[in-house]
């Protein structure tokens, strides 16, 4: 976490949580949901404003964990924003040397590859959960083939429950926060 928000918490300890504003897609892109996205329809079918801002996106990545009830969240500042997720809380992305990394950058330890019912690959890592990129699906098929994974099937909503993932965290004041106090 930047030492930066680490001192906003401290400062400002009792900011109110954030919901339905941020949301984590299949692909590792960010999107910001305002009320107008939010009152158009749930994520992902209403996606809503992709973050393309380098410095934001590196600033959300940075700043990116997960609660002990096993839902996601960007610190920002003394608020914590949660996130809404498509699929999973990482996207892997393989590197040609064969390393994992996930879409914030952070690098993991595959322990094992799950298909699930809608033929998507998501591996089981020491960082938790995630969905290979599906622009990796080559490399991923390919390290299978090699043995260097062992795969598996389970349903998505399987593996959610197995690690512990909420997909889309509810206020609880009710609902997602959609069109209440606590804005981003």
């Amino acid at each position: 976490m930047d030492a930066i928000v680490e001192a906003a918490l401290k400062k400002w300890p009792n900011v109110p949580h954030c919901y339905g504003w941020l949301a984590l897609d299949a692909r590792g892109d960010w999107y910001m949901r305002d009320e107008r996205i939010q009152a158009a329809g749930p994520f992902p079918a209403v996606k809503g404003s992709r973050i393309v801002h380098d410095k934001l996106i590196g600033f959300i990545d940075r700043n990116y964990g997960v609660d002990g009830q096993g839902a996601w969240f960007f610190q920002n500042g003394p608020q914590r924003v949660y996130v809404q997720l498509e699929a999973a809380p990482w996207i892997w992305r393989l590197q040609p040397d064969g390393r994992v990394l996930s879409h914030t950058g952070r690098e993991a330890r595959v322990d094992g590859a799950v298909l699930d019912e809608a033929d998507r690959l998501f591996l089981e890592t020491d960082l938790g959960l995630g969905l290979v990129h599906t622009q990796d699906m080559g490399p991923a098929a390919d390290t299978l083939e090699a043995g260097r994974w062992t795969m598996s099937k389970a349903t998505h909503a399987e593996l959610v429950a197995r690690h512990g993932v909420v997909l889309a965290p509810l206020d609880p004041k009710g609902g997602h926060g959609e069109g209440e106090g606590g804005k981003p």
